[in-house]
């Protein structure tokens, strides 16, 4: 697994960590996903949430409370009960807390039971976990989700980041998106964040959570450096680098 901050620019401060499969060469998760069949998709799922947990158990600061984000596949998932075993097993091994969990499904991945999907939500809850939307906006069944149930958090798909400062149509839905996760009390996130500009026409959207290159690119097994943004009296001014 490789990790990739989450910037809190409200508190100034890493909010978590995403755990991100990568292969033992450094592949991407893409070589990776690919490889796995269909017939091995849940044993590839449970391997991933423990091998995530167990790192950032080891990799994580005591007392800053950070929160570790692990993707995971609505499909994958035949009994939410019974998939949640290996995962609670391995976090009381590690003494890690399941408050400190958030797990995204991505819509990339069609779901084709939503109140399948609704019941894994539901089981998630239960024991402490956040959930999440992953790349909202560019898969599937967009605004439709939120209509069936109400993540705790939304992560804003890179594809609607990508030069927002220079585009009014990206700014106009971003803010949308913004404005009905407020009135659903929904978390919103952006990921892949690459320059200061996009960075600064978030932040002024409200969006509070961010994720990219810009402050971090993934380091395998370990916490990357990450670039903080710094305030000035006339905004943001440059980077500072914070180790991990």
């Amino acid at each position: 697994m490789a990790f990739q901050p989450i910037y809190d620019a409200v508190a100034g401060r890493v909010w978590g960590y995403e755990a991100l499969v990568r292969g033992v060469a450094g592949e991407g998760a893409y070589e990776v996903l690919r490889r796995v069949s269909p017939e091995q998709k849940y044993r590839f799922d449970q391997d991933c949430r423990v091998k995530a947990i167990e790192l950032a158990a080891r990799l994580f600061p005591a007392g800053e409370n950070l929160m570790l984000s692990i993707n995971f596949m609505p499909n994958a998932v035949y009994e939410p009960a019974a998939c949640l075993r290996a995962t609670l097993l391995a976090a009381a091994k590690a003494d890690f807390p399941l408050s400190s969990i958030m797990f995204e499904f991505t819509e990339n991945e069609e779901v084709t039971d939503t109140a399948h999907l609704t019941n894994i939500i539901t089981e998630y809850r239960k024991h402490g976990f956040i959930t999440a939307i992953d790349d909202f906006g560019a898969g599937h069944a967009g605004l439709g989700l939120l209509v069936d149930f109400q993540p705790d958090l939304i992560k804003i798909d890179m594809k609607l980041i990508r030069g927002i400062d220079g585009s009014p149509a990206r700014q106009a839905v971003v803010a949308g998106i913004v404005a009905i996760a407020g009135d659903l009390n929904i978390t919103v996130l952006a990921e892949g964040i690459e320059t200061e500009a996009e960075y600064r026409v978030l932040q002024a959207a409200g969006v509070r959570l961010l994720q990219g290159y810009w402050f971090a690119k993934p380091a395998f097994e370990q916490l990357p450096e990450i670039h903080v943004p710094v305030a000035t009296a006339g905004g943001v001014q440059g980077l500072a680098v914070f180790p991990c």
